[in-house]
């Protein structure tokens, strides 16, 4: 049963300790531009694809919002009531009606973990130097690494001159492997400034001897001092093959353990999970936080792959559900303990596996909702018959790919403007997506139209491998229908300077967004304790 919720109700839900799904139902570009502080991006061209991993008891008190409370939370809560959801909301007057409630709305992607990195700098001080210092280090050959905490995948897309990836969730593994010396000076970099806090005082955290520094401002920092980035580099950690960390990780273990205590993480034994797993009550998220390579190779059943740092970083991609409890594990008693230490800081109820992936726990895999199948029609039959006008082709790829090359002929068009783009349509249609599951979840409205939907087998990757022509780049569709691109997030990349100055100075004000109830869900250490433990941090260096 769908119901409605107030602001003011929803606020004291966000903070009764109790579990909650607030999922905001628009598209990626409209979450990004405002959007609910707690809020989990689950756009509605997706959501029977991702929904049932980010929320996975039925029963969770559930909400979902747009922007007027008459859009796409209303289709989204039908949908969910469809997969057995019992407990949903629709938020009354959306973004519009928090707002007018006097709740504040905010911009940008992963805000509270980049809130939490803002606070963190300032409870722990974490040393940091400007893009010039560093430049200026490098160009001496001074003793220093510069360390990439982001995934390697955003590695690759520019990086600072010299630096090697390193996942955040990676450091305290591999931190040896790459800085053998203590007397190196170890700088951690990422594109703005969340992951180059974090990184840099991980190491701190763990107590490594060596001078360590955050790089203010990440590669836009560099960017913008006018330095030269490289892009499609490849330097990366070692990958290790044994399931353990050898030998010589005894004392970042230890120093992990240590961690773990002072920040009240618990350990809990596979029994302990496997009870969790059966509480219809509570939430559970079994969480690998090993590196893609390792979780290829095999992981524990019911798991699913949260890198460490992006667990940290990015954590509404993975848990959907606030006051869950979420179990961490590796293969090496550093990894896990470490990311949990940060998650409780976060407010997260984060425990560590005993004996992670060797501990047997065998859970029941997460499902994915059923979607229809759709019958397909290959490249030549659509090119034919879209010569002929007999089909109605849509193309459900994201706005931007459309804009860089698309079929002659074909409209563009996302989930929750179908109904509308396609009004008084009575030909076939042949959806075009280069993800088979974004077409499912469309045609499910569109067959409870009554339309007749077909797929291009093989997407847009099967049209070219034809040989078929492509329309020339353009501006279709306009800026404000690209509903799922964020351009306050991407242009920052592109050469925007003021983007990217716009950007940072973005993250650096969150904080002053957060209310009472906000700032306190935080658990970090008292600013004394944070500058005591720098303060000890820097005498055991000296």
């Amino acid at each position: 049963m769908t119901r409605s919720v107030e602001a003011a109700t929803l606020k004291t839900w966000l903070h009764d300790g109790q579990e909650i799904a607030l999922f905001d139902v628009r598209e990626h570009g409209q979450y990004g531009q405002s959007h609910l502080f707690y809020a989990i991006p689950l756009p509605y061209s997706r959501l029977e694809l991702d929904v049932l991993r980010l929320a996975p008891r039925h029963s969770v008190r559930l909400v979902v919002y747009d922007d007027d409370g008459q859009s796409a939370a209303p289709a989204a809560a039908r949908r969910l009531a469809a997969l057995g959801y019992t407990n949903v909301h629709v938020l009354q007057g959306g973004t519009g009606g928090w707002q007018a409630a006097g709740f504040a709305l905010f911009a940008g992607v992963n805000v509270p973990s980049k809130t939490f990195g803002e606070l963190a700098e300032q409870v722990y001080h974490t040393p940091r130097v400007s893009a010039t210092e560093l430049a200026s280090l490098l160009a001496d050959k001074k003793d220093v690494v510069v360390l990439d905490g982001r995934p390697f995948s955003e590695f690759q897309k520019m990086n600072i001159p010299t630096a090697i990836s390193c996942p955040n969730g990676e450091l305290g593994l591999r931190i040896r492997d790459l800085v053998p010396s203590e007397e190196t000076h170890i700088v951690v970099n990422c594109a703005g400034r969340t992951r180059s806090i974090i990184g840099a005082q991980t190491l701190i955290n763990l107590g490594l001897r060596n001078p360590v520094s955050a790089l203010e401002n990440g590669t836009q920092g560099w960017y913008l001092a006018d330095l030269p980035l490289e892009h499609g580099g490849t330097r990366r950690y070692p990958e290790r093959k044994e399931p353990q960390a050898p030998a010589t990780q005894a004392g970042m273990r230890a120093a992990a353990e240590a961690l773990a205590t002072r920040f009240k993480v618990p350990m809990v034994s596979a029994k302990t999970v496997r009870d969790w797993a059966a509480d219809a009550q509570r939430t559970l998220f079994l969480c690998d936080v090993r590196s893609p390579e390792e979780y290829a190779r095999g992981s524990l059943p019911g798991a699913q792959h949260t890198p460490g740092g992006q667990l940290m970083q990015a954590n509404d991609q993975y848990v959907g559900v606030r006051h869950a409890r979420l179990v961490l594990f590796d293969s090496d008693g550093i990894r896990a303990r470490t990311v949990a230490s940060w998650l409780r800081q976060m407010g997260h109820d984060a425990s560590v596996l005993e004996e992670g992936l060797a501990s047997g726990l065998a859970l029941l895999a997460m499902q994915a909702a059923a979607l229809p199948a759709l019958p397909t029609i290959s490249a030549k039959v659509l090119a034919a018959r879209l010569a002929s006008g007999t089909v109605l082709a849509i193309d459900l790829r994201p706005s931007m790919q459309f804009r860089q090359a698309h079929m002659a002929g074909t409209q563009w068009a996302i989930r929750p403007r179908l109904a509308a783009a396609l009004a008084g349509a009575t030909q076939p249609l042949v959806l075009i997506a280069d993800e088979a599951g974004v077409a499912a979840c469309a045609a499910i409205d569109l067959q409870e139209l009554g339309l007749s939907v077909s797929l291009l087998e093989g997407g847009m990757a099967a049209w070219r491998a034809a040989g078929l022509p492509l329309q020339d780049k353009g501006d279709t569709p306009a800026d404000s229908d690209c509903i799922d691109y964020l351009f306050f997030v991407h242009d920052r990349h592109d050469g925007n300077k003021e983007a990217a100055r716009q950007y940072l100075a973005w993250e650096v004000n969150l904080i002053g967004q957060l209310d009472a109830l906000e700032l306190n869900a935080f658990r970090l250490p008292a600013a004394g304790a944070g500058a005591g433990a720098r303060a000890e941090h820097a005498t055991a260096q000296a």
